[in-house]
């Protein structure tokens, strides 16, 4: 059986050839040049203080800075406990007394990091694009955020299918704070801007299980306005290198090995011009259909999840189903659209191949056509 085509939200799909060095290196590290016992030992079970150990972690900081386009005035941690933690890391840090917190609220994880900066203080919504969060709001001038501890948003979003379409400059000193995870890396858009920026591996990077963060180096030593559990401090993992607890080395080797993928494959930049191609061919099929409806707004759109829905069918739930059935059948693994818009979504990562969205058009207009 030939391999499915992952159209799957996240965790998501990886290069083959960083399939293969990691399946590799689950039997032994091997690594080039490290004649270290340590070095042949399997990823999972090597010491993170180990001096294999150590050059594959460093290794992946560095190609976050010169992959990602991460500024070396930041610092780069590998954390833990998913995107979902940071949404209160963040204001535990940041928050300043008497300052609000500003954010812009485009979606599921923009609520939820919204709820979460509401238990530490007050929190001003400056813009939304609520209800239907089918498209990205305008950006609020600097009256609307003059003062706040920092302004918040999330950069892509994986449910609605929205995305930025580059992160904004903020005016005055008012630091900038993004929720990068479902597109960092996916092309250049404004990463220099951004004050501290965090994102779940497992879209873009890696495996579930690793989080990355880069903090600008005037923001470590920020206090909040509380206490903030050693664990949660910022500057404990800045001061320990991301070693102060035993980190994920199996995530860790999987991002290193994805960034290499991406460098000597364009870099950002190269893997931009593919990521638009893909876009453009999904949403030209949905524009120009008569049985699918995109549900994101054009100039809003995401490059990494298209959302569509089957609204031109005469029993749209029905036709869902079937179509969903079908997919399944011919090689398409994880098209269900989120509970909230309903329909399908298309996840296209970088990793997805552009063959693989050649044959989804393909699918999809034939299924069209016979129904």
């Amino acid at each position: 059986m030939t391999r499915p085509f992952n159209l799957s939200a996240g965790p998501a799909i990886l290069p083959p050839a960083v399939l293969t060095r990691t399946a590799a290196a689950i039997g032994e590290l091997a690594i080039p040049g490290d004649d270290s016992l340590e070095s042949r030992l399997s990823i999972l079970e090597i010491s993170h203080r180990s001096k294999s150990f150590d050059g594959i972690h460093h290794a992946a900081m560095d190609l976050c800075h010169d992959v990602l386009g991460i500024p070396r005035t930041h610092k780069v941690l590998f954390l833990q406990g998913g995107a979902s933690t940071q949404f209160a890391m963040v204001p535990m840090n940041l928050r300043q007394a008497d300052k609000a917190a500003c954010y812009v609220d485009t979606g599921v994880w923009a609520a939820k990091a919204i709820s979460e900066s509401k238990l530490f203080g007050e929190t001003k919504v400056i813009a939304s694009s609520g209800p239907k969060h089918d498209h990205i709001p305008a950006m609020p001038g600097a009256d609307a955020y003059a003062g706040a501890s920092y302004v918040h948003l999330t950069s892509n979003n994986t449910i609605f299918g929205t995305e930025w379409e580059q992160l904004p400059a903020l005016e005055g000193d008012v630091p900038l704070v993004v929720d990068l995870s479902s597109n960092i890396g996916s092309r250049p858009m404004g990463i220099e801007n951004v004050a501290l920026g965090y994102a779940g591996a497992q879209k873009n990077l890696g495996p579930s299980g690793v989080t990355v963060v880069f903090i600008r180096e005037d923001l470590v030593e920020r206090r909040g306005v509380g206490p903030v559990p050693t664990m949660l401090r910022y500057a404990t993992h800045v001061a320990e290198d991301s070693l102060y607890n035993t980190p994920n080395t199996f995530g860790i080797l999987v991002l290193h090995h994805v960034l290499e993928w991406m460098r000597d494959n364009g870099g950002v930049a190269g893997i931009a011009a593919i990521n638009a191609r893909k876009a453009a061919a999904l949403y030209e099929l949905l524009d120009a259909s008569a049985l699918y409806r995109a549900h994101a707004k054009p100039g809003s759109r995401s490059r990494m999840n298209v959302t569509w829905t089957l609204g031109g069918a005469t029993d749209a739930e029905a036709a869902t189903k079937r179509f969903l059935s079908s997919a399944e059948k011919a090689g398409f693994s994880g098209l269900k659209g989120h509970r909230l818009v309903g329909g399908c979504r298309a996840s296209i990562y970088n990793a997805f191949p552009e063959a693989g969205v050649t044959a989804l058009v393909e699918f999809m207009r034939e299924f069209e056509r016979t129904a």
